[in-house]
C-alpha cells in the first residue's frame, strides 16, 4: 500500500464519485478505478458501494476513512516540517558565548530578534571561554559562538566581525584615582590588577598588556579569574583594579567605580564564528540577521540627523 493509494481513496470518498475524483486528481477515471480495486484487494474487503450515480462508503470504508485521513495528514505535516527545516524556518540552533557577551546589548537583541522571527527554531545557549567555544564549534557540539578574537589558525572556521567597544577602568569605591573624570593607563602603573587568565581570552589579554607597555609599564597581576562578573566582584572587594569592556558597566556594584581611559586604550572586539563548510540553514538565517543588524547600526551611525521633537 502506497500513500498515493490513500490519497486516491480519500478523493473518491470525498467526491462520492469516481469521475469527479479523477478530475480533481488530474488522472483518468479508469486508472483511478483500477487503483481503488487494487486497494480493496489488499484490504480484503470493498470500500465503496457502487451506485447508479456515484458511490457510497461501506462500513469498512467508513472505518478506513478516518485512519487514512490521519495518515495522509501526518505525511503532509512531516513534509511541511521538513521543508521548514530545509529553509531554516524550523529546527534548532545551538549558540555559544563568552560570559561577557550577554552584557553588550547587541548580543541579546540578536538572539531575541532571531527567536521572534523564527519562533519554530529551538534555541539553546551555553557559556564558555573562547578556546572552549572554538573547540565546541569544530567538534559540532554547538553551531555558532560569540567570542573574542584572535582565534588562532583554524581554516575550518569562519569568523565575522560584529562590533568593538571601549574598555573602562574599574576601581574600588573610594579609590583615590576615582576622583578623576578619566585616567590614562599610566595612572595604574603602581596598582595591582585583577584580570582573566590569558588562556581564556588571549586576544583581549594581549591587547591590554600591550597598551600598558606602550604607556611605559607592565601591569602587576595580583588576582586572576575567568569570569568577568568575578573580576568586578574582586575589584569591589578592594583586591585590585581592572580593565573591563564598557558594557560591563551594567553590573551595578556599589563597590566599583568606572572611569574612561584617556589616550591609548585597548578595544574589546566581538566576532561570530561557525564552521566554514556549515550547511545548516538556521546558521545561515542567523548570520543574515546579524548582517542586517550591523548594516542598520552603521546606517544609523552615519545619519547624524536628530529626531524631530515636539513643536
Amino acid at each position: 500500500m502506497e500513500l498515493r493509494h490513500l490519497r486516491y481513496f480519500l478523493a473518491v470518498a470525498d467526491a462520492r464519485h469516481f469521475t469527479r475524483a479523477a478530475e480533481r486528481l488530474g488522472i483518468g477515471q479508469p486508472p483511478l478505478s483500477q487503483q481503488i480495486k487494487a486497494l480493496e484487494r489488499e484490504l480484503g474487503a470493498p470500500l465503496f458501494e457502487r451506485l447508479p450515480r456515484g458511490v457510497a462508503l461501506t462500513a469498512v470504508g467508513e472505518s478506513f476513512y478516518e485512519d487514512a485521513r490521519q495518515v495522509v495528514s501526518a505525511a503532509e505535516a512531516a513534509v511541511e516540517r521538513a521543508q521548514r527545516v530545509a529553509r531554516g524556518d524550523a529546527g534548532r540552533l545551538r549558540i555559544g558565548m563568552i560570559n561577557s557577551a550577554p552584557f553588550h546589548p547587541f548580543v541579546p537583541q540578536a538572539i531575541r530578534a532571531f527567536g521572534q522571527r523564527y519562533s519554530d527554531v529551538r534555541l539553546s545557549l551555553e557559556e564558555h571561554s573562547t578556546p572552549e567555544l572554538v573547540d565546541a564549534v569544530l567538534r559540532e557540539q554547538i553551531d555558532i559562538a560569540f567570542v573574542r578574537p584572535p582565534l588562532g589558525q583554524h581554516e575550518a572556521l569562519e569568523a565575522s566581525a560584529l562590533f568593538d567597544e571601549a574598555n573602562l577602568i574599574a576601581l574600588p569605591h573610594g579609590h583615590p584615582l576615582a576622583a578623576f573624570e578619566s585616567l590614562s593607563l599610566w595612572a595604574l602603573a603602581g596598582e595591582s590588577f585583577v584580570l582573566f587568565p590569558r588562556s581564556v581570552g588571549a586576544g583581549l589579554y594581549d591587547e591590554i598588556i600591550a597598551c600598558c607597555r606602550r604607556c611605559g609599564f607592565s601591569p602587576r597581576i595580583g588576582q586572576e579569574t575567568s569570569q568577568v562578573t568575578s573580576i568586578v566582584n574582586l575589584v569591589a572587594a578592594g583586591l585590585g583594579v581592572s580593565l573591563v569592556p564598557a558594557s560591563m558597566r551594567q553590573i551595578h556594584s556599589e563597590g566599583v567605580t568606572y572611569r574612561p581611559i584617556a589616550g591609548d586604550a585597548p578595544r574589546a572586539r566581538m566576532v561570530l564564528i561557525h564552521r566554514r563548510d556549515e550547511a545548516s540553514p538556521t546558521v545561515a538565517r542567523m548570520t543574515q540577521l546579524l548582517r542586517e543588524m550591523i548594516h542598520a547600526h552603521v546606517a544609523e551611525a552615519a545619519d547624524p540627523t536628530p529626531e524631530s521633537g515636539p513643536p
